[in-house]
């Protein structure tokens, strides 16, 4: 099997999984991916879209739905959730367009929107509009700017074996810095205990 078959055949699934769990360079990728005719425009955007409506919409119902549970406590401690929860009550309709532009609250937004008293469709109507907004543009940025990712490289041609190093790469990254934030959590929670 060719590698234009394998991003034709798989690589809006892993942008779509891409943008849930890690987000911009998954969608950025995807947009470059595109530009080197791996896939369509189209597929990739709707994929980032897709993948990062449905990681919040998740987000958002374990807020609604499943305040109980350990990892939706531990957000809500977070000191980042007043900030969050200022925002929100602030400029509530704004920030539910904005929160996945601004570092760091990605995460945790959906989850205080979820706690928040915004109706579960305004979020929907919301969400799926900014997720729109956002996978376009993250793509449409990967795939103008394609030309120079492919100077950065020198030009190489991606080959199968630098196709699956260049995903064997992110997929350590990103499984790397999930354990760190794992780690980094666990520690806040055993400092939070003892106290």
């Amino acid at each position: 099997m060719s590698l234009q078959q394998l991003m034709t055949d798989y690589g809006p699934l892993a942008v779509f999984l891409g943008a849930g769990f890690e987000g911009e360079t998954a969608a950025f990728l995807g947009g470059v991916f595109a530009h080197r005719h791996l896939m369509a425009y189209w597929q990739v955007a709707l994929a980032a879209a897709a993948g990062s409506f449905a990681a919040d919409q998740i987000f958002f119902l374990a807020g609604r739905y499943a305040s109980r549970l350990r990892f939706v406590q531990r957000f809500a401690r977070q000191k980042a959730m007043t900030r969050v929860t200022g925002l929100l009550e602030t400029y509530p309709n704004g920030f539910i367009l904005a929160f996945r532009f601004i570092y760091g609250i990605r995460i945790i937004s959906p989850v205080a929107i979820g706690l928040s008293k915004v109706t579960a469709r305004r979020f929907f109507l919301l969400n799926l509009i900014a997720a729109a907004i956002w996978g376009t543009l993250i793509t449409a940025i990967g795939y103008l700017i394609g030309d120079a990712v492919e100077e950065i490289f020198g030009r190489l041609r991606l080959h199968m074996h630098l196709m699956i190093a260049l995903g064997v790469i992110l997929a350590v990254v990103v499984a790397a810095g999930l354990a760190v934030r794992w780690r980094m959590s666990r520690a806040g929670d055993e400092n939070a205990a003892g106290r």
